[in-house]
């Protein structure tokens, strides 16, 4: 349809931010609200909260300093004044002028100059004036305002939004069509579709502030719940249709219940033996198994997948483990060849990396096609074209959250064979909630406790100024047989073009405090006081630039770690390389191995009892705490020691506090979601998960699990009151929904 204000150029415009249609802009809503009913008086604020200012400009001007020049605006009301900051702000150079109206948005923070308040970094709209047309100053001022994220430059920026979306629901008024039941509706308190897209857009008069600033209007409700309700009802359309497929049903006699029996190196835990019980359930279905095993760092995932995989080769069938790096692989295959050479039966299991020469992959690839290799352990290799197996049984998917890997299976099997079973596991602790989005067409297994002999280990925060006093620590953990890792953030250098690189975004840093003055030096030697339990050190001194992995192997070995055998591992070094160094440090052959996060996923050297964590304010509570999960796997005390660099941001703070207070990989997964948000925590385009318009998997839980029950529901023609008529359009939605705006493949 024909948009007021849409031609040809900001179509295009608004095509590259994925709006390509007028419900597309419908459904783009505003990120926050500014309430012009009633604006705040300067007199009113408080230092400290977030506000919304309505003032005139008295005056700018552009600061150049010598690290980056500063912009500062000042906008006043009668004596009173508020001072405006902006950092690298020379593009606001020119755009204000005395006299103008303009709303600001920002934390009220003290001034050190003068009496006054003033905004860091506030959030600006200009207000219009008497030569703007009448429906624009209608739009903008005496009433609560919607504030949207800029869709290209100031042309399209908020007020072209307001006024453009304005025009649209007037031009569709009475028009809208609603795409879900009305029972549906009434029974969930729920406005129709038309209304809740004009309130979330205008709210009418009285609609408490703090609800929209929240989206927990009925009208924000309501577009939540529609997101949600079609999401939950495309993955259960998927289950059903997966259900419908030729599988493998397994059969587990008493035969394979000895061969399990056989291979076991220890007494389960509890949580094994279900999760090993719900797998096997799946695996006698005629249907093909959609299972994820999830479970925290070090809580035994890999044995229950090869008792699946040890099911399936009992039956006849081939088993294939499929990770994501060449190190974890080779890990698993060495794994798979220790535990298997207990069984009475020896199967054969082959490794398939895309680094072996080309004559021993076609020789393994032989090996796969004629059913000699009865277990298959590699890397993305494995799903190559030129991979054919002969009666492959059940995959399994190590460390990988991606639907389209599940999309390529098909390559592994062959036409008119029956699907295979498919195991996902990850260590990532996943909210179970949010697990039912991200892997919504898999029924979910949870290892939720850890295997006998796994210690605690002991998590302690150091600032980089007392580094002396870990490599003593580390130089002594080595006397006693011990090996420790070394961690940090970059491999040499600049920080650019390197993949291993995964930062946590935090604030500024001109917007973090100085730091406090530097603490007493602790007594060198006494392990009490080398892990001190503070929760803010810092080092002045420091340099601000991050410290590599290449050049402090360097400096350890050749400075306080000379008398130590040191490794270096990263991921520019070829496959053999990593192969080579992580052997020898396996075997006791190095004591020291100065890393990046390649060492993050599966590395597993139980002799090694320190993590040292450099730059920990840098990384992410995920990878810190994968990085943890690297020791503690042997019976000695293990420690992890987080350094610290000379400022460390809030969120950073509260990220080492956590990592310090508890292991719990899944109430660190909470705090990890509520920082980054759940496009950042699933890496939203990588993973599969949709990109949502209106919901927000965070906020809207408990939505999401209503939506699934309804979902359900729906699909199950619940409901005799839902009309046939009403039902068409809920398909045709979901149809049109699933495949343009979420695109998740089918898994299998």
């Amino acid at each position: 349809m024909y948009v007021r204000g849409v031609g040809p150029r900001v179509a295009e415009m608004l095509a590259a931010k994925d709006i390509q249609t007028a419900e597309d802009l419908l459904y783009h809503l505003p990120f926050r609200y500014e309430d012009r009913q009633n604006p705040r008086s300067l007199d009113e604020l408080q230092t400290g909260e977030m506000a919304s200012v309505i003032a005139e400009v008295r005056g700018s001007i552009l600061l150049r300093t010598r690290k980056a020049p500063i912009f500062e605006l000042t906008v006043g009301q009668g004596r009173l004044a508020l001072k405006c900051i902006w950092f690298n702000g020379s593009y606001l150079s020119g755009k204000f002028h005395a006299g103008q109206t303009v709303a600001v948005y920002g934390r009220v923070e003290p001034s050190r100059s003068s009496s006054n308040l003033k905004m860091i970094q506030p959030q600006f709209e200009v207000l219009p004036d008497a030569s703007d047309d009448a429906d624009t100053r209608l739009l903008e001022v005496g009433r609560i305002t919607p504030v949207y994220e800029s869709l290209g430059g100031a042309r399209l920026a908020s007020r072209w939004q307001r006024k453009t979306i304005f025009n649209l629901l007037e031009g569709v008024r009475g028009a809208v069509p609603e795409c879900l039941p009305k029972e549906l509706l009434a029974r969930l308190d729920l406005p129709d579709r038309e209304t809740a897209l004009r309130e979330v857009h205008y709210p009418p008069e009285g609609t408490p502030f703090a609800q929209l600033q929240a989206a927990s209007t009925p009208a924000h409700r309501r577009l939540i719940f529609e997101e949600l309700f079609f999401l939950e009802l495309g993955l259960e359309l998927k289950r059903r249709r997966v259900r419908k497929r030729t599988g493998i049903a397994f059969a587990t006699s008493d035969k394979v219940r000895e061969a399990l029996r056989e291979v076991l190196p220890f007494h389960p835990t509890v949580a094994q033996k279900r999760a090993l019980g719900e797998i096997v359930t799946d695996m006698r279905k005629p249907s093909p198994m959609r299972r994820l095993l999830q479970g925290d760092v070090g809580s035994g995932k890999t044995i229950v997948a090869f008792q699946a995989m040890l099911v399936a080769m009992e039956n006849g069938y081939q088993a294939a483990l499929m990770a994501p790096t060449e190190i974890l692989a080779t890990q698993h295959f060495l794994a798979a060849r220790k535990l298997l050479e207990r069984s009475s039966r020896k199967p054969r299991i082959v490794l398939l990396t895309g680094s072996l020469d080309e004559d021993r992959k076609r020789q393994t690839r032989a090996q796969i096609n004629c059913g000699e290799a009865q277990l298959v352990i590699g890397t993305h290799a494995l799903i190559e074209e030129k991979v054919e197996f002969d009666r492959l049984g059940l995959v399994v998917v190590d460390e990988q959250h991606r639907f389209g890997v599940l999309q390529r299976f098909k390559l592994m099997k062959k036409p008119n064979q029956a699907e295979p079973d498919v195991l996902v596991m990850t260590a990532t602790p996943i909210p179970r909630t949010l697990a039912l989005s991200l892997y919504g067409d898999l029924d979910l297994s949870v290892l939720d406790e850890l295997p006998p002999g796994r210690t605690p280990i002991v998590t302690r925060r150091v600032a980089g100024e007392r580094a002396e006093e870990v490599w003593d620590f580390v130089r002594k953990q080595v006397a006693q047989g011990r090996q420790a890792y070394i961690v940090y953030p970059v491999i040499e250098g600049s920080k650019d073009d390197q993949p291993e690189l995964d930062f946590s975004h935090d604030e500024p840093e001109t917007a973090i405090e100085p730091p406090p003055k530097k603490p007493k030096t602790a007594r060198k030697g006494k392990t009490a006081d080398l892990f001190p339990k503070t929760a803010q050190e810092a080092n002045p001194g420091a340099k601000s630039g991050l410290k590599s992995a290449v050049e402090m192997h360097e400096k350890l070995r050749s400075g306080p770690l000379s008398d130590l055998r040191v490794g270096l591992l990263h991921g520019r070094l070829d496959a053999d390389e990593k192969e080579i160094i992580m052997r020898r440090f396996q075997r006791g052959e190095i004591d020291v191995l100065v890393a990046t996060t390649v060492i993050e996923v599966g590395v597993d050297v139980p002799n090694a009892t320190v993590m040292v964590v450099e730059h920990a304010e840098r990384f992410g509570l995920a990878q810190l705490h994968q990085l943890r999960g690297r020791v503690g796997r042997g019976e000695a005390k293990s420690y992890c020691i987080l350094m610290t660099g000379p400022r460390v941001s809030p969120l950073a703070e509260e990220r080492l506090n956590a990592m310090v207070r508890t292991q719990d990989g899944f109430e660190l997964a909470e705090l990890d979601l509520t920082q980054r948000g759940p496009g950042e925590f699933f890496g939203t385009r990588q993973a599969g998960l949709p990109e949502f318009r209106v919901a927000n998997l965070v906020r809207d839980r408990q939505l999401l699990e209503v939506a699934k029950i309804e979902a359900e529901s729906f699909a199950n023609n619940a409901s005799a009151q839902v009309t046939e008529a009403e039902r068409t359009r809920v398909w045709a939605r979901l149809k049109d929904s699933w495949q343009r705006r979420y695109g998740l493949v089918e898994a299998g």
